[in-house]
């Protein structure tokens, strides 16, 4: 709205300007010889023109600048309508179907998952890659140089900007008819996620994957002597605090049970509180925060306070249920998938026995955003599946609801929350007291920032930084100097159009 104002004080300033000058010139004209005053006539004239455009442009930007905010709510005549087949595409099927089914009526999910499959669902078709998500960016360079049809594909948030940054991948949504005023309760991280360089909504989401701590609540009363979320947030509301946790729990434990997951558990976490950019002026920055990042790993490490684990392994989500770990860095939408595994699942031993808090750091783990492509010939229904999945207040508590999801709606979620609702019986059982687990994320989703801190380098740069770090100067002893090194040589390796001193 500041960009509006501005816009409207130049035409405002543009035409007094061309008040003022015909006038000068009329004035000049009556007082001169015949030559001088056609001259002067000659020169307001020219004036008044260049005036006149400069009126004309920025009149134009107003218009550009209203239709952001508010949005038109018609389809600009550029974008492609009428076509066979509303094509969307993703790595795997986990919200492609459920989304799809959602605005089409029907309250089966699974089942309309399964025709979507089969191909079998008149108008609508599903391309799914069946990879994860990391390798869907090659796929749909595969997909874009083929030349395949392709109306709506979905996004990552490591690599979401790839495309969003492309004018010839992703379509401005403002030539569907959506502003700012259709998205008025998105959760403000994703809000940044989803624009261009120019500021320029490409992508929005129709979910919010913040994060919290999930922990066995057993284990916590009888290391930690807590015995509600709010007395863990206590004990680990900073990174200082969690390392003092994490000793204690390892020293009432006899080593063990460690408080944390993995390392790239906390560095989900931890990547969140950074403050600059990764690359700026397209140089790597290297600051203050690596080291801390570093040496408070190293610390977890070293006293035990972390298991050995790598993520997505068996032994990862096994910790949960033989004690070795005593709590997970989790989002949103693995709280029905890894944490409900490393309790076993419901018939599970720890099944439950959990808990969540905020935890030490406001953080979001994934997330995915929906974009358009320009090529799009079914305009009409982009918009309307874009509506419906990421705008509608009541399609989105209903998908809430029934998914579960942590929809990207402020309102729609506090109405949620406060009302009691409970998501999913499976996976609100597996809570002490059937804590209302989307309550304590929903805390930090609000105060996720990430303005100006996304690039789209960032996926890439975070993978080499956790890397260096855990091989280099955790497992291998190297000093800060050699690991920033090896990092820099691993980064150049991957992106050899930085600027890396």
């Amino acid at each position: 709205m500041n960009t509006l104002k501005k816009t409207l004080a130049l035409v405002a300033t543009l035409s007094m300007a061309a008040t003022a000058l015909a006038s000068c010139g009329s004035q000049a004209a009556s007082s001169s010889s015949e030559s001088s005053s056609d001259a002067v006539s000659d020169a307001a004239s020219e004036v008044s023109d260049a005036v006149s455009d400069a009126v004309s442009d920025a009149s134009e930007a107003v218009s550009d600048a209203v239709d952001a905010v508010t949005g038109t709510g018609e389809i600009d005549a550029s974008v492609g309508k009428g076509g066979a087949d509303f094509t969307v595409a993703a790595w795997n099927a986990d919200d492609v179907p459920a989304l799809l089914a959602q605005w089409k009526g029907e309250s089966d999910y699974k089942a309309f998952a399964d025709k979507l499959a089969n191909d079998s669902v008149d108008g609508i078709k599903f391309i799914n890659f069946g990879v994860p998500g990391g390798e869907a960016s090659e796929k749909y360079d595969q997909l874009f140089a083929g030349g395949g049809d392709i109306d709506v594909y979905f996004c990552e948030a490591d690599w979401a900007l790839k495309y969003i940054n492309d004018d010839s991948l992703t379509l401005d949504l403002a030539k569907l008819g959506l502003g700012d005023s259709d998205f008025s309760n998105i959760f403000g991280y994703t809000d940044e996620i989803g624009k261009d360089k120019n500021g320029v909504r490409k992508g929005v989401s129709w979910q919010a994957a913040a994060g919290g701590f999930g922990y066995r609540a057993d284990l916590a009363e009888e290391y930690l002597g807590v015995k509600s979320p709010a007395e863990m947030q206590d004990k680990i509301g900073d990174w200082d605090k969690f390392v003092e946790a994490a000793k204690t729990v390892n020293e009432a434990s006899n080593g063990k049970t460690a408080l944390a997951d993995t390392l790239g558990g906390i560095w989900q976490a931890y990547a969140c509180g950074r403050t600059q950019p990764w690359v700026k002026d397209n140089k790597l920055v290297i600051d203050d925060f690596c080291k801390d990042f570093a040496d408070t790993a190293k610390a977890l490490w070293d006293c035990g306070g972390v298991t050995k684990n790598t993520q997505w392994s068996d032994d990862w989500t096994a910790a949960g249920t033989n004690g070795s770990c005593m709590g997970y860095f989790v989002s949103t939408w693995g709280f029905g998938g890894f944490f409900l595994n490393a309790a076993g699942g419901v018939d599970g031993d720890t099944y439950g026995k959990w808990a969540v808090c905020e935890g030490p750091q406001a953080f979001y783990w994934g997330g995915t955003w929906i974009v358009v492509h320009p090529n799009t010939d079914n305009g009409e229904e982009a918009r309307d599946f874009i509506i419906s999945a990421t705008s509608d207040e009541d399609q989105m508590s209903a998908y809430a609801k029934t998914k579960p999801e942590f929809v990207n709606n402020s309102k729609v979620m506090a109405d949620l929350i406060d009302a009691n609702t409970v998501f999913n019986e499976e996976i609100t059982g597996n809570f002490k007291d059937k804590q209302n687990y989307f309550a304590e994320l929903a805390e930090n989703a609000k105060t996720i920032d990430f303005n100006g801190l996304i690039t789209e380098y960032d996926a890439t740069v975070k993978g080499e930084f956790i890397d260096a770090v855990q091989k280099q100067y955790i497992e291998a002893g190297a000093s800060w100097e050699d690991t920033l090194d090896a990092f820099k040589d691993q980064v150049a390796e991957k992106i050899t159009t930085l600027d890396i001193e």
